[in-house]
């Protein structure tokens, strides 16, 4: 059973990404997240999980709760189908300020989603100072690792723990999707075993995000948070750690970043 303060006031933040929505409900002290893949129709994906997490947070609850829903700001790819929402915002601004929440110390984000990478640089506010960002290619996205993950026959989320013992992780030099899937499909076939792959996809990915985001790299070490679907790829998390020479850190809420960061601006009353 989900505890929640006597607060009543709510502000909801939604990050309609591409391929996974993310609602995140707060109320000033606490936050609840769900999540659910994006559909065909994210404002009906949307609509329902809203009306899921009003039961599970007042319904469910020992005793009736009276709330009011002061707020809902939207971020994320399909923001704009979202009318009912009071503001849509940008995935930078609300995955800086996100992030800021979940790692104080965080002075750059790397966000890799669904059909995007991204590098932001903030301040100790959560302020944007920079940022850059692949939305023009799959490469490096989510979007990569799904196509040549079918390619072996595995899942997505297979992906993280196959590779954790191979010292020699097969290199990928394809970066563009489709030709990568065919290379995939070459080194199978030349009796490359699926885990030195998986390694080679995982080194591949983290290099490309980190020449992207080489510019934007912190002095200190340990400021570095790592957000977005793909966060939960702690392979991943390690090959950029390895590549970036800096630590990487995963905090449990990092796939809620964005939808985190919406609520808090919308709490804030952002304008």
């Amino acid at each position: 059973m989900i505890l929640l303060s006597e607060l009543s006031k709510w502000t909801v933040g939604i990050d309609a990404g591409s391929t996974a929505i993310k609602v995140a409900f707060y109320n000033g002290q606490e936050f609840h997240c769900w999540q659910k893949p994006s559909g065909w129709s994210p404002r009906e994906v949307v609509a329902e999980m809203l009306e899921q997490a009003k039961v599970e947070l007042f319904e469910k609850s020992s005793k009736t709760i009276d709330y009011e829903i002061d707020k809902i700001y939207a971020t994320g790819y399909g923001r704009v189908s979202l009318s009912f929402a009071d503001k849509a915002l940008t995935e930078i601004a609300c995955h800086g300020k996100g992030a800021s929440y979940l790692a104080p110390s965080a002075s750059l984000i790397i966000d890799i989603g669904g059909q995007d990478a991204k590098g932001i640089a903030i301040n100790n506010k959560g302020r944007v100072v920079d940022f850059v960002m692949n939305d023009k290619c799959a490469a490096g996205t989510g979007r990569f690792l799904q196509v040549t993950a079918h390619a072996l026959g595995l899942e997505v989320a297979d992906l993280a723990g196959i590779a954790e013992a191979v010292e020699d992780p097969q290199p990928i030099n394809a970066m563009c999707t489709v030709f990568a899937e065919s290379e995939v499909i070459g080194l199978l076939n030349q009796g490359v075993s699926r885990e030195a792959i998986v390694a080679g996809l995982h080194l591949s990915v983290a290099r490309r995000v980190a020449a992207m985001v080489a510019r934007l790299l912190p002095r200190e070490k340990g400021s570095i948070i790592f957000t977005g679907g793909v966060s939960r790829n702690r392979s991943i998390a390690k090959a950029l750690e390895k590549e970036l020479g800096h630590f990487v850190l995963v905090p449990p809420k990092a796939p809620y970043a964005g939808a985190i960061g919406a609520a808090l601006l919308a709490w804030e009353g952002f304008n």
